[in-house]
C-alpha cells in the first residue's frame, strides 16, 4: 500500500489562508523583538497628537519631549492627557520613552547649569513615570571651562547619583544615557567612555544606554565597514554588561564617519547605509530593544523609514 501523502496532505495543498497566519505570526515575533517607531511632535496633546501621528507612521514605539526640548521650563503637564496616553500606549502595545531636554550638562563649569540640569532630569524622570514611559533619555554631556574630565564625572557623580536614587517605583523609567556625535570636549562619545561614566553612577540598576546610530558613527564607530555594527554592539556589552541596551535611535548620517556632526539622514540615505541596520536585528544585545527613528522628511519621510527598518527585520 502506498505511503505517500494524500493530496489533500501535501505541501503543495496547505490551505490558503494559512499562509496569511504564519506571516502574521512571524511580524508579530519580528515587532516583539525589536519593535519600531520614531519621535512623535506633541504639541496640542500626548494622546491627542503624538498617538495618531505614530499611527500614520506605522509606528511600533513612540519617543516624546514633555519640555520644551531647548529650554529649561518644566511645565506640569495635562493629567487627562498624560492618563489618554498611558492608556492608549498600553492598549496599542506601544513602548514610550521620553526625551529630555538638550540644555540639559551634568559636567558643566557653571553651577546655574548644572543646577537646572538637577531640575530638569528629574521633571523629565517625574513626567516620564506619569506617562508610562520605559525610560528617559538624556545626553550625556561635555566637560566645559576647559576643566579635566575626571572632574567633570565627579560632579555627574555628585549631582546625578541622588536622581538615580530617587527611582524606587516599580513603574519608574530607567535613565538612559546617550552618547554624543563626539563634539568639543564630550564626556561619552565612544562606547568605551561609557565606562567610566557607569563606574561614576556606581553602575547603578536604573541606569541604561540609548545608542545613537548617526552618534556613534560620527565619534568614530564605522558601522558601514564589514562587521561594523556587530563590533560596536559587542564593545557596548563588554564595556557596560549585557542588558543595559535599553533604547536605540536609528539615524543615517549626512557626514562621513569620525566627522563629529551630528546631522541625521533618512535610513539608507547616509554613509552609514541601510545594511548596517539589518546586522543590527541580528544581534543578541538588541534583543528586546525598541528603535526609534529621529530622521528628516516630516509624516512621510518617517513612515518611509519605520518601513525601510521594517523591511530591514524581515529579510527576503
Amino acid at each position: 500500500m502506498s505511503t505517500s501523502p494524500s493530496p489533500q496532505n501535501s505541501p503543495q495543498n496547505v490551505p490558503q489562508d494559512s499562509q496569511p497566519d504564519a506571516r502574521q505570526d512571524s511580524q508579530r515575533r519580528a515587532r516583539e523583538r525589536n519593535p519600531v517607531g520614531g519621535h512623535v511632535p506633541v504639541a496640542g496633546g500626548l494622546a491627542k497628537v503624538g498617538v495618531p501621528y505614530a499611527r500614520d507612521i506605522g509606528g511600533e514605539a513612540v519617543q516624546v519631549f514633555v519640555a520644551n526640548p531647548r529650554g529649561w521650563a518644566t511645565p506640569p503637564g495635562n493629567p487627562q492627557q498624560d492618563e489618554a496616553f498611558r492608556e492608549a500606549c498600553e492598549r496599542e502595545s506601544l513602548p514610550a520613552y521620553v526625551h529630555a531636554p538638550y540644555l540639559i550638562n551634568f559636567g558643566s563649569h557653571t553651577a546655574e547649569t548644572v543646577e537646572k540640569s538637577v531640575l530638569s532630569l528629574r521633571h523629565s524622570l517625574r513626567r516620564g513615570r506619569a506617562i508610562g514611559a520605559r525610560g528617559v533619555v538624556v545626553h550625556t554631556g561635555s566637560a566645559t571651562g576647559g576643566r579635566p574630565r575626571a572632574e567633570a564625572l565627579t560632579q555627574v557623580r555628585e549631582r546625578m547619583r541622588p536622581l538615580l536614587e530617587e527611582l524606587t517605583h516599580d513603574d519608574d523609567p530607567w535613565l538612559l544615557l546617550e552618547p554624543t556625535a563626539g563634539q568639543g570636549a564630550s564626556l561619552c562619545a565612544l562606547a568605551e567612555d561609557l565606562g567610566p561614566y557607569f563606574d561614576a553612577l556606581d553602575r547603578h540598576p536604573k541606569l541604561g544606554i540609548c545608542l545613537d546610530t548617526c552618534h556613534a558613527f560620527a565619534a568614530g564607530h564605522d558601522m558601514a565597514a564589514p562587521g561594523g555594527m556587530k563590533a560596536l554592539l559587542d564593545e557596548l556589552v563588554d564595556v557596560a554588561g549585557e542588558g543595559r541596551l535599553k533604547l536605540i535611535h536609528a539615524n543615517d548620517s549626512k557626514d562621513v564617519v569620525g566627522a563629529h556632526k551630528d546631522r541625521h539622514e533618512n535610513i539608507g540615505a547616509g554613509h552609514i547605509g541601510a545594511d548596517p541596520f539589518g546586522e543590527l536585528f541580528r544581534h543578541p544585545a538588541t534583543l528586546g530593544v525598541p528603535l526609534v527613528i529621529e530622521t528628516p522628511g516630516g509624516k512621510e519621510g518617517h513612515a518611509a523609514d519605520v518601513a525601510r527598518l521594517k523591511d530591514l527585520r524581515h529579510p527576503a
